[in-house]
């Protein structure tokens, strides 16, 4: 027992240590601050709805008429019956956030590197620079928390298919299936598809080298285990993938039938997005160096360049005090790349860069080239249309690979990649004895490599770069006769950034070639040469993440709990007491409209795709016809003397209202160019293919009444003397919305491109509409079935383990 408890006693230590570096760098947290995320902003006004209704009700409700005139919850933070990987999940997160997230990132990586044979003080090192790579910081900062938690849980799938290759059956199955089952719960699936991405090239890798070794049989049973686990995996998180599956085909993920764009021209038919919108964010060729040099091309978009700075001087002599030039440049633009906008540069560290240039003259084998490859593809397909041949390969025929935006961020597979390989070349500078001779040269070739470079850039910076940003052009006429020298000042400052943060790298490569100069001549340590490295990349990389994310980037918990205040114009609506929808076109926060009303506005990077036709065709034009199709009654603009007003719209058109026709329309096409000057109250136009033009005897006396309004409920009483066709201001969705008229179940017929109609008899009726979707309860009974059989070959494998060790 004590022996045992020796050994792992290194592993208690290093875990308490990463709680305390989590919790160190997010200290603001232990002040009961939160970290301010303007996605999660977002994400609050979206889920508002949902979350008052399970408040009061106690249940879970899988729709919201809050964002986007409806839509499913699925995306939106839904919770799941039997959802147990998921409760594993919190438990695992139990620092407060980010700093659980930081916490994750630093246990993963950890024990990625045990897998590899690494002892804890190395696997500790690695640890460090993964988790404080700015990259990963930055999408914490921001509030990217789903990529963040699906990128800390990548390490750790890699560590259970490590150890199934290294003939650790047991225990590599049973962590890839709860590392898997859990990198599927933060849902986010574009950061999985590139860990599967990785993990293709880490198989074709092992394929060849046990083909070479004839170790075939071993290879092919590990995939069959790593199979399994993938089954289970999956099944443990059933409910939250069918449902997903089934929302992306009528989201503007999936394929649209339209072939015409807002402008009438020809619309590429795609069964994805369009590659204009993936390669919107593209990786430029020359910020590569950023990896290595943090604001080789100026940072983030705006960045603080300082008293001392060319800018600075430049509003001084347009009569600026020294406050308001101090304010004026807060934000200077500074980032003179290919991306729209950038948060801060994805720096991986020029000591771990450093370390991985001398990894690739020790490392041998497989390992090096699997990360070697992985880091290559990962560079190459994140510069998009900047390497147009490759990425439209991949979006033309690699599967689902036209499904996910912003190519530029599957560089967190070489985020990953680099620090392994770079931990392990320091490893073996360690550890392989008897070589001083071949360990000499790779650090002579990896200084002359790296410390190289940046004598050149130091050298020639004036005669290789213009440092002129994309937007100059814009600067240079918003300042009118003083444009010139605000654009010269910016330049100047630029500058002055690149050469302060080459230096800053070539001075790390100096002491990082120094310290390991030391160890071969046998002048310092092991321990000594893991702490100072410890201490250089600490230094390196948080330097760097502490200009974008410090403690100045939290706020009271009250501003991240009720991130909305309600203006003059929410609060006279909210006095309204009928039910309506609202669309905003004076606030700038997208959700704001979704946290307080039933909006047309939102924030949703996959929201229904018919929806979103008809605000690209319509809303955003604030054509009337659409806002009285969708029950618009009020619209909030800016009235120059009071603000933000609430205008009324007198015509729209109710919560539900019979048609006298329904005409039957070719295509998709047809339906949406239809709405635009569509008598909506008296016809109704569809390609419903259940659906046939029809005639309908409408008199004045005919009524249908919203009665009962909840998220996933909506009561209706109808009056009319003839049998008629009511369509109905809520959006269609095929799955999940079941009608009854008196009981009895009744189709939804799809109109006017995105409403719901109804044909009800003749009398009066009780008309209900309810949302519950099959995918959940199909979904929830796989999930438990897959929840106890991976609890008993959990309490099998540990078993098994426990056994063999003793034996």
């Amino acid at each position: 027992m004590s022996l045992n408890f020796k050994k792992i006693l290194p592993h208690i230590l290093i875990v308490i240590g990463f709680v305390l570096a989590a919790l160190l760098y997010f200290s603001p947290v232990l002040k009961g601050k939160e970290i301010y995320q303007s996605d999660i902003v977002h994400y609050i006004g979206m889920a508002q709805q949902q979350k008052e209704f399970k408040t009061s009700s106690g249940e879970e409700t899988y729709w919201t008429n809050s964002a986007f005139g409806g839509m499913p919850t699925y995306q939106l933070g839904a919770k799941y019956p039997h959802n147990y990987i998921k409760s594993l999940d919190l438990t695992l997160r139990f620092l407060p956030r980010p700093a659980d997230y930081l916490f994750l990132y630093f246990i993963g990586f950890y024990i990625l590197l045990l897998s590899l044979k690494l002892d804890f003080k190395m696997a500790a090192l690695g640890a460090l620079a993964f988790g404080f790579s700015t990259y990963l910081i930055i999408i914490i900062g921001v509030g990217h928390n789903s990529k963040a938690h699906a990128i800390a849980y990548m390490p750790l799938v890699l560590a259970g298919i490590i150890y199934t290759f290294r003939r650790k059956y047991i225990l590599g199955f049973l962590l890839t299936t709860i590392a898997l089952g859990l990198e599927l719960v933060a849902n986010h699936f574009q950061m999985t598809y590139y860990l599967m991405l990785l993990i293709l090239v880490l198989g074709i890798v092992y394929l060849i080298d046990a083909y070479k070794k004839k170790l075939l049989p071993h290879y092919f049973k590990s995939v069959g285990i790593l199979c399994v686990a993938l089954v289970l995996a999956i099944g443990l998180n059933a409910t939250n993938f069918m449902a997903t599956q089934e929302y992306v085909k009528e989201s503007t993920r999936g394929k649209s039938e339209l072939t015409i764009n807002p402008d009438g021209s020809k619309k590429e038919i795609t069964t994805g997005l369009s590659k204009e919108y993936i390669t919107e964010y593209s990786y430029g060729l020359l910020e590569s160096f950023n990896l290595f040099i943090p604001r080789f091309l100026g940072g983030g978009s705006g960045e603080d360049v300082g008293k001392d700075s060319e800018t600075y001087k430049f509003y001084q002599t347009l009569g600026a005090s020294p406050v308001e030039a101090k304010k004026e440049v807060e934000n200077t633009p500074t980032y003179w790349g290919d991306q729209t906008i950038v948060e801060a540069p994805a720096y991986i560290g020029a000591v771990i860069l450093f370390l991985f240039v001398l990894a690739l003259f020790l490392v041998k084998g497989r390992l090096k080239w699997w990360l070697l490859a992985g880091s290559i593809l990962s560079l190459l397909l994140s510069y998009g249309k900047n390497l147009e041949f490759l990425t439209n390969f991949f979006i033309d025929y690699v599967p689902f690979y036209n499904k996910f935006r912003a190519v530029s961020s599957i560089q967190v597979i070489l985020e990953l990649c680099i620090p392994v390989l770079a931990v392990f070349g320091l490893h073996k500078l360690i550890t392989d004895f008897g070589k001083p001779e071949q360990k000499q040269k790779a650090l002579v070739y990896s200084l002359s490599i790296t410390g190289g470079l940046c004598v050149l850039f130091l050298v020639f910076s004036g005669s290789l770069f213009d440092f002129v940003g994309a937007n100059d052009g814009y600067y240079r006429n918003a300042y009118g006769e003083y444009g010139q020298a605000f654009v010269d000042a910016l330049r100047a400052d630029r500058k002055t950034f690149f050469v302060n943060d080459t230096f800053r790298t070539l001075i790390l490569i100096l002491i990082s070639s120094a310290v390991i100069f030391g160890f071969l001549k046998q002048k310092i340590s092991e321990n000594i040469l893991i702490i100072a490295f410890a201490c250089l990349i600490v230094f390196d990389l948080v330097g760097v993440d502490r200009r974008y994310v410090n403690n100045d980037s939290f706020v009271s918990s009250r501003a991240m709990t009720k991130p909305y205040q309600a203006n003059k114009a929410d609060l006279a609506i909210l006095k309204d007491e009928e039910s309506f929808r609202v669309l905003d076109v004076e606030s700038r926060l997208p959700a704001k409209s979704a946290y307080f009303h039933n909006s047309l506005n939102g924030y949703h990077a996959a929201k229904l795709s018919r929806f979103d036709d008809v605000y690209s065709f319509y809303i955003s034009k604030n054509n009337p016809n659409i806002l009285n199709l969708f029950n618009v009654k009020y619209v909030i603009a800016s009235d120059e003397e009071q603000g933000a007003y609430p205008f009324v719209n007198p015509d729209a058109n109710g919560n539900a209202w019979f048609v006298k026709r329904v005409k039957t329309l070719a295509n998709a096409n047809e339906e949406l160019l239809a709405l635009e000057q569509l008598e909506s109250k008296e016809l109704a136009v569809t390609t419903d293919k259940h659906l046939k033009s029809e005639n309908f005897l409408v008199d004045s006396t005919a009524t249908i009444t919203l009665k009962t309004v909840q998220p996933n409920k909506l009561e209706y009483t109808s009056n009319n003397k003839n049998e008629g066709f009511a369509v109905f201001s809520e959006m269609y969705y095929s799955k999940g919305w079941k009608a009854t008229i008196n009981g009895k179940e009744q189709p939804i017929y799809r109109v006017d491109y995105t409403l719901r109609g109804l044909k009800i008899p003749a009398g009066n009726h009780t008309i209900l509409f309810t949302f519950e979707p099959e995918v959940v309860k199909t979904g929830s009974t796989i999930a438990l079935i897959s929840s106890i059989l991976v609890g008993l070959l959990l309490i099998l494998g540990v078993f098994f383990i426990y056994r063999k060790k003793n034996a």
